[in-house]
């Protein structure tokens, strides 16, 4: 059992915590050892894993990488914590304001970390792949499409505002298009145009599943490695 990683999951009562602790549960090299609710649970132990509420994060007992997709306000304690403790750091929580950015910036120094808006791993080489593009077509036109299901409220997606943020460091004008139609898990399309030709980059969602798989690949990377803030991409190989 020495080689089974040790995974606190903070904000397990969500959509991304239920499907950390179900893709989890299928790798026999990963052991969650705690799983935190922003409310007390209802049963101390569910399917072998300890439950806390998040007022009692600091009885939760050792890991070795805490995968976070929780709230701002529970942002604080959970990076305090792994600061604490020396533990690597996996977090997907949006919505962090300037302070909590700058916060997480600052534990680099002292803890491994990765924040992401996503975690496919096909989206890390896109983004990739976009700078690539970005800096090679100087003086080309760059749009951003992106489809989500209609309850996602905001637009452009984080995904795309940082597909964008790439391509405009490398030298790129990106524009936006956003739609929200039916079900789509998600989808975004890099298109450059020239004179006479066209590349288009895209990568398609057909299950969320894939955003818990690449949080649990990159805990997975993550621990062990020296201090320091580290992109999905980072932790590819």
């Amino acid at each position: 059992m020495d080689d089974v990683l040790r995974i606190l999951i903070h904000g397990a009562s969500g959509r991304m915590g239920q499907a950390l602790l179900r893709l989890a549960a299928e790798n026999p090299a990963l052991g969650v050892v705690a799983a935190v609710t922003h409310r007390r649970p209802v049963a101390r132990v569910v399917q072998g894993v300890a439950h806390f509420a998040a007022s009692e994060l600091h009885g939760v007992p050792a890991f070795d990488v805490a995968i976070d997709f929780s709230l701002p306000a529970g942002f604080d304690p959970i990076l305090a914590l792994c600061l604490e403790r020396k533990v690597a750091l996996v977090s997907g929580t949006t919505g962090l304001s300037e302070a909590q950015r700058g916060a997480l910036q600052a534990a680099a120094d002292s803890i491994p970390v990765v924040w992401a808006s996503n975690f496919s791993l096909g989206v890390a080489v896109l983004a990739e792949l976009v700078e690539r593009a970005a800096a090679a077509l100087q003086g080309w036109d760059c749009d951003i499409v992106e489809a989500h299901h209609v309850h996602k409220q905001d637009a452009p997606s984080g995904t795309a505002l940082t597909l964008g943020q790439g391509a405009q460091a490398a030298g790129a004008a990106p524009r936006y298009a956003s739609l929200r139609a039916g079900d789509i898990v998600g989808e975004h399309l890099v298109q450059f145009t020239g004179p006479g030709e066209r590349l288009e980059l895209i990568h398609r969602a057909s299950n969320r599943d894939i955003f818990a798989r690449g949080a649990l690949h990159a805990a997975q990377r993550l621990a062990g490695k020296s201090p320091g803030l580290y992109r999905v991409r980072d932790l590819l190989d």
